[in-house]
């Protein structure tokens, strides 16, 4: 009987795609240029490679003398093409894309891989309550389940995942996001790949980047409306009508990236050309809104198309490095509505990461609404603004400057200022834990005139507190009543002066000084 060939490239041997195939009567025939990356990526502790080679000893022992190796000049399809020409040879292959190439150059090809259109067998364990996977090698299969700010991680499988299993399962999820129109690779690094299919975001990690082979599927379980987050009008109508540099803060995994979505739908509804930048693409809009992901690598360069198209919004998901904060300053102050998504722990953290990247005087006009997302509802929304006035604390009034007022959007109440003292900028906290708002309780008080003095009385119950005095919004001083629960002052002071206009015109206050 005449003896036939197979030529066979990495994927085969990678992915131990020949398992189910009849060898009987048929000749192995390895490009060289095969064997040489695999041994080169081999070297560096590429796990894909390392089975490669393992399948191709294995293959040896069964076949003995069967399995040939040949030198051929070219790159993988051209030297498959050379040897199917030389040995009238058939081609097997797991890469749908050279098995076209090759076809279209008239090779007889067999492909090995996943069924075409056919979704990777991973999506297979998610239901409609789950919102990620997890799988590792060697390891029992998790997922978690509910919906944010409920989460629990449930076993779904007790048989842990063999090598072959589970590399087989990556196998799948690379050749689908090859070839399929609803999937793409949205980042490939040596040990790594992030592949986005659908709603689906899948990691794929390989030793030497992770210690084994991995698999995390996550995808969003819940597409919801700004109506669905019960925000306030006034809130609602800021969004509409003012918020233009808004930040969406909060830990990983509270839901920002879904409230993120909404905001997007919500100004596409109001009639605004919404685009959003992210890598990977994980909000969940609507086929209108463009997703952009980085140009050449860059998020600068896919922002420079932005700035040329002239978006009423972008939404700039995950930013974490100087550079995302640059591009977002940077487009803000070109006057493109920009909404920023940050991880944090706590609201402040978020405008933090912003001071010594803005300079102080342009950050409420780069962000001047905070949204704190946390188990999957708003949590605290803050507005900044800018005013000129003396840092609270100081006393001597030379010393006022340009503070940033970080503000309960709700209440009204400040809880930050932000200013530079020196070299240094200092963010300090308006109100304690605990505490009332300094500004929330006016003291009762009286004014005595005498002739060389001028007396504010508190009462016996204020004695040896500290207090500030205020004319209108201006503060004129902060000091300590004395055992009688009283400030005196020289009437002819400045201060002191201050005063007694103040109190004839009736804008005179006394508040209690942290």
């Amino acid at each position: 009987m005449e003896r036939k060939g197979y030529v066979i490239d990495d994927t085969v041997l990678s992915y131990g795609l020949l398992s189910k195939t009849e060898l009987k009567n048929y000749d192995i025939i390895v490009p060289l240029s095969t064997i040489k990356r695999l041994e080169k990526l081999a070297e560096r502790g590429d796990r894909i490679a390392v089975n490669g080679m393992k399948e191709l000893i294995r293959l040896r022992k069964q076949l003995k003398d069967r399995v040939l190796v040949e030198e051929m000049r070219g790159d993988d399809v051209d030297s498959i093409y050379e040897l199917c020409k030389k040995h009238n040879a058939t081609a097997l292959t797991g890469n749908a894309l050279r098995a076209t190439a090759l076809h279209s150059r008239g090779v007889k090809v067999i492909y090995l891989g996943p069924v075409e259109k056919e979704k990777p067998s991973v999506l297979d364990l998610f239901d409609e309550d789950t919102m990620s996977v997890h799988l590792k090698e060697d390891a029992p299969i998790y997922a978690k389940k509910g919906e944010p700010g409920n989460f629990r991680l449930v076993k779904i499988r007790e048989n842990p995942l063999g090598e072959g299993e589970i590399l087989r399962m990556a196998y799948e999820i690379l050749e689908y996001a090859r070839t399929s129109s609803d999937a793409m690779i949205e980042i490939r690094s040596e040990g790594a790949y992030l592949i986005q299919i659908g709603e689906y975001r899948v990691l794929l990690a390989f030793p030497p980047f992770s210690d084994g082979i991995e698999i995390t599927a996550v995808r969003p379980i819940v597409k919801v409306s700004l109506e669905d987050y019960s925000l306030s009008d006034r809130l609602i109508k800021r969004l509409r009508e003012r918020a233009e540099g808004i930040v969406i803060a909060g830990p990983p995994g509270a839901g920002k990236t879904t409230f993120a979505s909404a905001l997007a739908e919500f100004y596409r509804k109001d009639g605004k050309i919404v685009k959003t930048m992210e890598s990977p693409r994980d909000l969940f809009v609507g086929p209108e809104i463009t997703q952009y992901g980085k140009l050449d690598g860059s998020f600068e360069k896919t922002a420079s198309i932005l700035l040329l198209v002239r978006p009423d919004y972008v939404i700039f998901d995950e930013m974490r490095v100087s550079e995302d904060f640059a591009i977002f300053t940077d487009m803000r102050s070109a006057g493109i509505g920009m909404v920023g998504v940050v991880h944090c722990g706590a609201p402040i953290e978020a405008i933090q990461r912003f001071i010594r990247r803005v300079d102080l005087g342009l950050l409420p006009h780069v962000v001047d609404t905070l949204i704190f997302i946390k188990d999957g509802r708003v949590e605290k929304v803050y507005s900044l603004k800018i005013a000129v006035k003396l840092p609270r604390g100081m006393k001597d009034r030379t010393l006022a400057r340009p503070v940033v007022l970080v503000t309960d959007f709700e209440t009204g109440k400040h809880e930050y200022e932000i200013y530079t003292f020196g070299d240094e900028i200092v963010i300090m906290p308006v109100k304690g834990k605990g505490e009332k708002y300094l500004e929330e309780e006016q003291l009762r008080f009286s004014v005595i005139k005498r002739k060389n003095s001028v007396i504010v009385s508190l009462g016996r119950e204020m004695a040896g507190s500290e207090v500030t005095l205020y004319s209108g919004e201006e503060e004129l001083v902060t000091t300590r009543a004395d055992e009688k629960g009283r400030i005196v002052l020289a009437r002819r002071s400045p201060v002191g002066r201050a005063i007694l206009d103040a109190a004839k015109r009736g804008t005179l206050s006394v508040k209690a000084s942290s």
